[in-house]
């Protein structure tokens, strides 16, 4: 894989970096190359951005409420009180889960390109040798069966594990219920069945981020490309939990911003907010620009604390950057 080079060819060795370093590391290199990062931004995660954060306030009466309606009624038949934080819960969840299935489409064509042109730009920027726009299309485009195997299959353990944390959630409530404990056991289960989910998620997300990361720049995919991704991040687990908390925290705000001053379509004197859309939909895409790009340096940083030799030009699609910025593939061109 590639070894990170400055632009007079010496060996760019990345030291062992804490969450704060990583994020510090990645403004450095969208610094480095802003053009191709523009480029990614606005044509590629602002649409599927817009998707996303559209889709869940268009159908918030036709499915998100009725949706968010079966989980409480679930919750209720479980023994959980339903209050205030449930009813949010259960709300956001319903939101994210049509978001997620309507925008799909736009999800796996769109955002898996800008995913893998970001992987690319972020190699190009440790090789010392930016990609032109159309180079780096082509790319993204050749690196993408391999990037949609992987995204499918973490998408599948997403959902297992939200089926499985639901599921445990009903039996945990419904046994203590069954016994007679006071509502605020059952409460107090829910929250530490939510905290155990909250963990196994995190640790799913940054291993499906790293292992899309691995299906661009090395030749694996799929199982072999999350395997991989495990390998890598031995110790250094709680570097990519940090970056996810962060990434969440961003996305959160922008999505509570949309929340309360999109939906809500005007003030108290009737004024319109819907031009606040585009400017948080702009927001939302660069935080996802920043996960991904972080999601890069991160395995670079990975690469270099497993003391492997890190090499931009061994096989597959990574072999096609280093030979396309040389001027010397005309094949790939």
């Amino acid at each position: 894989m590639a070894q990170p080079r400055n632009g007079g060819g010496a060996v760019v060795r990345l030291p062992p970096m804490n969450a704060l370093e990583v994020l510090r590391e990645t403004v450095r290199v969208l610094r480095a190359d802003p053009h191709a990062f523009t480029y990614v931004l606005f044509l590629l995660l602002c649409p599927a951005s817009g998707f996303l954060l559209l889709s869940a306030a268009a159908l918030e009466g036709s499915l998100v409420l009725p949706l968010a309606r079966r989980l409480l009624v679930a919750a209720a038949d479980s023994g959980l009180p339903i209050t205030h934080f449930v009813k949010q819960l259960a709300h956001h969840l319903a939101a994210t889960l049509v978001a997620a299935v309507v925008s799909f489409p736009a999800l796996l064509t769109l955002l898996l390109a800008a995913r893998a042109a970001v992987a690319y730009t972020v190699a190009s920027v440790y090789a010392g040798k930016p990609l032109p726009a159309a180079d780096l299309s082509l790319l993204a485009r050749r690196a993408w069966p391999r990037l949609a195997a992987t995204y499918g299959l973490s998408c599948a353990a997403v959902f297992a594990c939200l089926a499985a944390f639901l599921a445990l959630l009903v039996t945990v409530c419904s046994a203590l219920k069954s016994m007679l404990y006071p509502p605020d056991i059952v409460v107090s289960a829910g929250l530490l069945t939510v905290l155990v989910f909250s963990v196994v998620y995190a640790h799913t997300i940054i291993i499906s981020n790293l292992a899309g990361v691995i299906a661009v720049l090395e030749d694996v995919a799929g199982v072999s490309a999350l395997r991989r991704s495990v390998q890598l991040m031995r110790g250094q687990t709680h570097v990519g939990l940090l970056i996810f908390l962060l990434s969440t925290i961003g996305l959160a705000f922008v999505e509570g911003l949309f929340e309360h001053r999109v939906k809500t379509l005007s003030y108290g004197d009737g004024s319109s907010r819907l031009w606040e859309g585009p400017l948080l939909i702009l927001m939302y895409s660069f935080v996802m620009l920043i996960d991904s790009m972080m999601s890069g340096v991160f395995y670079f940083t990975c690469r270099s604390s497993s003391l492997e030799i890190l090499d931009v030009v061994e096989d597959g699609s990574v072999a096609e950057l280093e030979m396309m910025v040389d001027g010397k593939s005309d094949e790939v061109r």
